[in-house]
Formats: structure tokens, C-alpha cells, sequence
């Protein structure tokens, strides 16, 4: 039998081509989502606190998440009757509607992403995909099992990564507060001794490679 590689994507490839089954019924990844960026998270288990507090803090921000063009989707290596039953104890229980769907992920879906921890067993760790809408996959954060994932980042990433590409700029540190220069963005460095000196005239600088201009 042949083994199945643990491999993880890379910054920039394609997200690797899948059919799934999910909560709300059968999807093919990422064709389905072309257009639309999307945010794939997977958890350990369902039925489980950190996973519960997790689910509950994404379908908090689901609105925002909406606004800025942007589908969510979760998985874990449960069942489909599983995560029904989940999203309906959730429902019932602390009155929180589960909005987005969920993918049974087998061990070659989860083996295609890296989710599967060789230490912990079948679980998948907590992995988190930013896609954009051709399909590739822009950012990657890994968490392990014991540790919640922080959605405002989650949110905040979506958001950095959607202005760089619109406005071909730099996203500081802890934007829109950064403790240098606010909700302001950051100029590329200039590539030759012109375009150096000119951009002190144009930007505000501290230096010709260190500019930055306003968000609008």
C-alpha cells in the first residue's frame, strides 16, 4: 500500500485540488471558492472546550468576515453526522448558529495540508489557510492542540493581505496600530539611487528605504 505523504503547502502554491464532504454537503476545493478568498481551519476534535470557545469566536466575526468577500470553512478528521451534531449542541446550548461548513476530512485531506501531528495521534493540529481568489494559498499559521487561535489576527491578516495586493504596498506590524506609524502603509524600498532621493519628495520617510504613505 502505498504511504501517505504529510505534506503542507507552501506560500504562493495552488491549494492542493480536493472533493470533501462537509456539513453543508459535498464541495470541491478551491474550484468551488474561485473568486472569493476563503479561510480554511482545521481543529482537533469536535466536541471539545478549546475547539467549542474557537468555533463560537469565528461565527462571531462571520458578518465581518462576509464584508470583506471572504468564505469560512472548518475541519476536522469527524464525521459529517459528528459536526451536525456539534453545530446543533452549540446551537442549542450557548445560542450560537454555526453558519459556515464544516469537511470530514479523511487522512489523505488532512495528509495533503500537513494536519496531522505525528505526535498527536489521528487529531488534526490547528492549522490555519489564507486563500485568495485564484486559488492560492497567502498565509499559514500553525497552532498546537492546547493553545485557541486568536480571530481578530485571523481577521486582520484577511484584511493586510487584500490592501497589499490593492494598493502594492507594506503592512506594518499591528496594523492600523502600529506604534510607529499607525493605520499608515508602507512604500516598497527603492530599487536604484533616483528612485532613492526621490522618494524623501514624495512620502514621508525616515530614511529613503523606510517611507510610508496614508491608508487612503
Amino acid at each position: 500500500m502505498e504511504e501517505i505523504k504529510n505534506h503542507m503547502p507552501l506560500l504562493g502554491d495552488d491549494f492542493p485540488g480536493m472533493k470533501v464532504q462537509t456539513s453543508h454537503g459535498p464541495m470541491n476545493l478551491p474550484d468551488d471558492l474561485k473568486g472569493s478568498w476563503f479561510v480554511l481551519f482545521s481543529h482537533p476534535a469536535d466536541f471539545t472546550p478549546v475547539c467549542t470557545t474557537e468555533f463560537v469566536a469565528f461565527q462571531k466575526r462571520y458578518d465581518e468576515f462576509e464584508k470583506l468577500g471572504c468564505k469560512l470553512i472548518g475541519m476536522s478528521i469527524d464525521q459529517v453526522f459528528s459536526h451536525i451534531k456539534w453545530v446543533q449542541w452549540i446551537k442549542s446550548e450557548l445560542n450560537v448558529e454555526i453558519k459556515f461548513p464544516i469537511v470530514a476530512a479523511n487522512d489523505s485531506v488532512a495528509m495533503k495540508l500537513g494536519m496531522l501531528h505525528p505526535g498527536k495521534g489521528t487529531n488534526t493540529v490547528r492549522a490555519v489557510f489564507i486563500v485568495d481568489p485564484e486559488g492560492k494559498v497567502r498565509l499559514i499559521m500553525y497552532y498546537p492542540q492546547e493553545v485557541g487561535r486568536n480571530m481578530d489576527e485571523i481577521v486582520r491578516s484577511v484584511k493586510a493581505l487584500q490592501i497589499s495586493d490593492a494598493k502594492k504596498v507594506g503592512v506594518p506590524a499591528g496594523w492600523p496600530e502600529n506604534e510607529l506609524i499607525g493605520d499608515r502603509l508602507i512604500v516598497p524600498p527603492a530599487t536604484d539611487e533616483i528612485t532613492a532621493k526621490k522618494r524623501c519628495e514624495d512620502y514621508d520617510c525616515f530614511d529613503w528605504w523606510f517611507c510610508h504613505k496614508p491608508l487612503n
